[in-house]
């Protein structure tokens, strides 16, 4: 009896375990988590570290983008952008700010380590994060723009050329030197006023100082950290990371419009480094890189076309070519600087193919210099032409020049060994007696027409004084050498 209630109840067993387990699953679901539990949970989310470490460009927006997108697949609770920057390009700036306010997860910019700085660019950065910060002994302001030559702010052309037609009626065609001023003020008047507005915008996304962020655009000011931090221009100065992480652990931060605190103390940080990619993107957008690519492109072409066949030189010079043109279309190229390169690659080849003792080879190294200087129109921090790159690139040309002169010079000293104009002076023998003045004689070991003025026997020794078409003008040979030719020419 006891034997089948036992066998009974082991049957049972799997059965009462799984409503045992479901009445549980149901009940944790229908429970609210306390906050305890959350805080919990938010403190074993990892904290993501990036680090910007030179002027911000193309390559430095990418890497960011590439690494949010990486960062957001492990659910981090913030994402630290480590920065220590002296500006950058506008349109790099812009990407990366888009990248920061659209963010689902929360962005803390922090400058450091310590003598780091956020200027210009930075500046922007900086008020645009979720959570501002700095190292003791950082800097952040200088943020008035720079102006790139050719280049305007978005939907500001229509706007200037008005204001340029409406001066121009004005002002009559007596001021056009105080038209061009007014005009150029008007221009950089619209620039820092929309570099204004983006600012301020940027502050009240977060509450801070959006006055002395105007102030820093206007007047170029700066601030260290501990003066940032009293102005309400940043969150925290912190010593380091850990630092950092202890001092905004509980704060509450707007992101996307919605209120989240963060659990951030004794969180683990997970740093992501620039991968190949950037890396490769990083050397290939440097403006002196780009600029030798570019020289080494159009120079291994030329060699390529001088010499078909080559390969090597228009494989090498098709890459190097075309990876310039692809950091060029993302740098601020001022493209009267390309065509004066071009222009005195091109004066350089004319010379060594019609030699013009220098004129046409010093103008083009001249063009080259000045297209090389005014290649990238900015004076932004990290985005120039080295004059020492240009210097080094100049006296090679010149080497090249008067290598290709001298040897030019060389040449037009040099008697002529070949063709039709080495014919006078040539000595040869007569075929057979001359009739009327006319013969046929053997010289160079050419069979030619010949006349001439002197009676001719048959094997006798001539001298070629002149060509008159594909005629010879001879004479006989009276020279002590004449045996030892005619022995020659018997051989």
């Amino acid at each position: 009896m006891y034997g089948a209630g036992w066998k009974m109840i082991v049957r049972l067993l799997p059965g009462l375990a799984l409503l045992f387990g479901l009445s549980l699953a149901f009940g944790t679901q229908e429970q609210p988590p306390s906050e305890g539990a959350t805080s919990d949970r938010g403190a074993q989310r990892p904290v993501v570290l990036l680090t910007v470490a030179d002027a911000i460009g193309p390559a430095t927006a990418d890497y960011i983008a590439r690494a949010m997108a990486q960062a957001l697949q492990q659910n981090p609770e913030l994402i630290i952008l480590q920065m220590d920057t002296p500006g950058g390009l506008d349109t790099a700036m812009r990407d990366i700010i888009q990248l920061i306010t659209s963010s689902a997860v929360p962005v803390a910019t922090y400058v450091a380590p310590t003598g780091a700085r956020a200027a210009s660019a930075g500046t922007y950065i900086l008020y645009a994060s979720h959570i501002a910060a700095m190292a003791p002994g950082t800097n952040l302001g200088a943020a008035t723009p720079v102006q790139i030559g050719g280049i305007s702010l978005p939907g500001m052309e229509r706007d200037e050329d008005k204001d340029k037609d409406e001066a121009e009626k004005k002002a009559g065609d007596g001021a056009a030197d105080e038209l061009s001023r007014d005009h150029a003020d008007a221009m950089s008047r619209k620039v820092i006023n929309d570099a204004s507005a983006y600012i301020r915008g940027l502050a009240e996304l977060h509450g801070r100082n959006g006055e002395w962020a105007e102030k820093a655009v206007r007047e170029a000011v700066s601030l260290q950290a501990s003066e940032a931090l009293a102005l309400n221009v940043i969150d925290v100065v912190a010593s380091d990371i850990a630092d950092l992480l202890a001092q905004i652990d509980g704060r509450e931060v707007n992101v996307q419009a919605r209120k989240r605190t963060l659990h951030t103390a004794g969180a683990s940080v997970t740093e992501i480094t620039p991968d190949w990619r950037s890396q490769f993107l990083s050397v290939i957008t440097n403006p002196n890189v780009a600029y030798i690519l570019m020289l080494v492109g159009i120079y291994g072409l030329i060699l390529e076309f001088y010499n078909p066949g080559g390969l090597v030189p228009g494989t090498v010079g098709a890459i190097c070519l075309l990876l310039a043109l692809y950091a060029f279309q993302m740098l601020p190229v001022n493209y009267a600087g390309v065509g004066l390169i071009l222009l005195g690659i091109g004066l350089m080849v004319a010379e060594g193919l019609q030699p013009s003792f220098g004129m046409l080879g010093f103008g083009g190294i001249a063009a080259l210099v000045i297209g090389s200087i005014i290649l990238l129109d900015t004076r932004l921090p990290g985005f120039r032409i080295y004059l020492s790159v240009i210097a080094a690139v100049a006296l090679a040309s010149l080497f090249i020049l008067t290598a290709v002169v001298g040897l030019a010079l060389k040449a037009r000293r040099r008697p002529v060994v070949s063709g039709i104009e080495e014919m006078p002076g040539k000595t040869g023998r007569a075929l057979a007696d001359f009739q009327l003045g006319r013969g046929s004689v053997f010289v160079h070991s050419e069979i030619w027409q010949a006349r001439s003025e002197s009676p001719i026997n048959k094997d006798q020794t001539i001298r070629v004084v002149g060509v008159r078409g594909l005629t010879l003008d001879v004479e006989p040979a009276v020279t002590s050498e004449t045996p030892a030719i005619e022995a020659r020419v018997q051989n």
